[in-house]
């Protein structure tokens, strides 16, 4: 006996779907504004193109989107003069969820491209997010085609009627009746902040009628004014156009406008993707006034000229977010998830390809615009930097731009300096974090003809650390030990009781105390810290694993054999043991004071002991 199979379709109750979409079709309930205007575009993009194909003649090409709000009915409407709809289509589009006019539209005109085609929707749903702020809503129509006007009307409930109507002229409008509790809809600076948010760059001129009189825009002719109604969006982003048909000043009208900042941002790119790539959008690099201020960008995304969201991170490499700008890809879906993003190849080329454009432009400014770029470069060094630490193909395409300020006021690239360095200390990169506190070791280095790299941001010690991985070179900070070039000749000398002396004064039991003959005779002391071992404490410091300030680094004191201060003191030993230590412990403070800034215990100790100095001197 053969088993039976009963087949048969999932059917969902209306009155049970339309609480969900009301409370879950979207996270974001403003999105109910961008899904019905967008509705608005592509009814016009339709008529548009079915002008282009031939299909329809003698339209009227005045085409227009109106939005209007009315706080005594509580309604909003949008109108377009766009498709328009007959019953039929009504009937099929309106009453089935999720069946999508743009999708059949695009079949039918399109074949396969539907990329490329300009229209907005694709799933359907889009229209039933009205019903996520309205008690009701009432769509009325007519078709391009002269059809009868038809009326479609539903509750919250998911009950529709549907009539003949009248209405003068072809298009739509919906009319939202906005439910309790959703009155700040009607509220006119909340409209305008939804549409400036979702629909500035919508395709199709937006006219705006709230409880203000709408924006005007003056035309003189002659002695007479005529006021006509201005549009709330640029149906032609600067991002649309062809890179070599904007200028400056466009690009940074529309920075103005966009991120409302009225510093000048550092430079832009325009990136026009084609083929196997669809997208198309603008970066700018935008002022930094300090290291961290870098984190707060804005890349937007956009959708056929439709916002969609704030820096989404899977299609915006992470460290890009620090920019701002727009990236518009019709490739995506508009209602996109991070799901989506995350397994998506084509967004993984997308980001690639952003990449390898700012790349390209920080190449092409270093190659070109060396003068330039210098200027620049105190504004995108941490950009730089934090991007090679992000993402090492990034570092690949730019290492080669990279550059480095010295306590001179040049700048150069590492292949630059080493070039330079290679008669006198190899694969060794000397280094300040502080031109005033360091000043005595830069002043030795540069003595002997050696530059001083100035690296003065949290982030260069990570920065370096990876230049090391990368390159054969060592980066040193000019107090990290006594380099080669600065020893002179000599005998060696060394006085264990003097070390012991410059132990006990310092306070610090474990204080290495080393004896060096310098060139440099007027110098007795030098305090210096091991690279490694203050890069530790630093990174240490920086991650929050020890608060306050780092501890008096242990260190190395070097004792200067070749200074006659130094041989004197160690006769003094021997005659003056009080007055030697009072000397021994003065001088352990000026080494301490020209390696870095003394604790507070230790400038209460030196001031005294200077005073004490001075009162024997006075």
């Amino acid at each position: 006996m053969e088993e039976e199979i009963k087949k048969g379709g999932i059917s969902v109750q209306t009155e049970h779907i339309f609480p969900i979409i009301k409370k879950w079709l979207y996270s974001d309930k403003d999105i109910f504004l961008r899904e019905i205007v967008s509705n608005a575009c592509d009814a016009v993009t339709k008529l548009r193109r079915l002008s282009s194909l031939g299909q329809v003649s003698e339209i009227d090409g005045n085409y227009r989107i109106t939005v209007k709000a009315d706080k005594e009915e509580k309604t909003i409407t949008v109108s377009d003069n766009g498709i328009g709809m007959t019953e039929e289509e009504l009937d099929k589009y309106l009453c089935s969820i999720a069946l999508s006019g743009a999708l059949d539209f695009i079949q039918k005109y399109e074949g396969e491209d539907a990329g490329s085609n300009g229209i907005i929707g694709h799933f359907g749903l889009g229209f039933y997010s009205a019903f996520m702020v309205s008690e009701r809503v009432t769509v009325v129509t007519r078709s391009y085609t002269g059809a009868p006007a038809v009326r479609w009307e539903c509750s919250e409930a998911g009950d529709y009627t549907l009539s003949t109507a009248e209405k003068d002229g072809r298009g739509t409008d919906v009319i939202l009746h906005i439910a309790e509790g959703e009155e700040e809809y009607l509220e006119d600076a909340r409209l305008r902040s939804i549409l400036e948010q979702y629909c500035s760059f919508m395709p199709v001129e937006i006219y705006y009628e709230g409880e203000k009189a709408p924006e005007t825009e003056k035309k003189e002719d002659g002695e007479a004014a005529e006021e006509t109604p201005k549009p709330i969006n640029d149906t032609h982003p600067l991002w649309m156009k062809n890179p070599s048909d904007c200028t400056e000043e466009e690009y940074l009208a529309f920075y103005r406008k966009v991120f409302h900042d009225y510093r000048e941002p550092l430079f832009h790119i325009h990136i026009n993707a084609d083929y196997p790539l669809n997208f198309k959008g603008i970066l700018y690099f935008p002022k930094i006034t300090n290291e961290y201020e870098s984190l707060e960008g804005q890349v937007k995304l956009y959708y056929n000229q439709v916002f969609v969201a704030d820096n989404i991170k899977e299609v915006i490499p992470e460290f890009l977010l620090m920019l701002r700008g727009v990236i518009d890809c019709p490739e995506l879906p508009l209602n996109v998830s991070r799901s989506y993003l995350q397994n998506s190849g084509y967004v993984a080329k997308m980001s690639q390809h952003i990449v390898k454009k700012v790349a390209d432009k920080l190449n092409a400014l270093f190659t070109n615009e060396r003068e330039n770029y210098e200027k620049l470069w105190p504004d995108i060094k941490i950009f730089v930097e934090y991007g090679s630490l992000r993402e090492k193909k990034f570092y690949d395409r730019v290492k080669g731009s990279v550059i480095y300020p010295l306590t001179t006021g040049r700048y150069v690239t590492l292949d630059e300096y080493l070039e330079q360095a290679k008669e006198k200390h190899g694969d060794t990169v000397y280094y300040a974090t502080d031109k005033t506190v360091q000043a005595q070791y830069i002043s030795l280095l540069e003595q002997e003809q050696i530059p001083v790299a100035y690296l003065d941001k949290g982030l260069d010690n990570q920065f370096i650390s990876m230049i090391e991985q990368d390159r054969s070179v060592k980066f040193f900070r000019v107090d990290a030990g006594v380099a080669d070039v600065l020893k002179g000749e000599g005998e060696s000398y060394e006085n264990p009781a003097l070390a012991e002396l410059f132990v006990k004064v310092s306070g610090n039991e474990k204080l290495k105390v080393s004896f060096e003959t310098l060139k440099e005779t007027t110098l007795p002391v030098m305090l210096t810290v091991p690279e490694q071992e203050r890069r530790f404490g630093e990174m240490m410091k920086l991650y929050g694993m020890q608060g306050g300030e780092l501890p008096a680094p242990e260190g190395e004191l070097v004792l200067n054999a070749g200074s006659p201060m130094i041989r004197r003191l160690a006769e003094k030993l021997d005659t003056d043991r009080e007055s030697a230590e009072k000397a021994a412990k003065y001088l352990y403070g000026l080494a301490v004071l020209a390696q870095r800034k003394l604790t507070a215990d230790e400038l209460k100790s030196f001031l005294a002991g200077s005073y004490g100095l001075l009162d024997r001197l006075i």
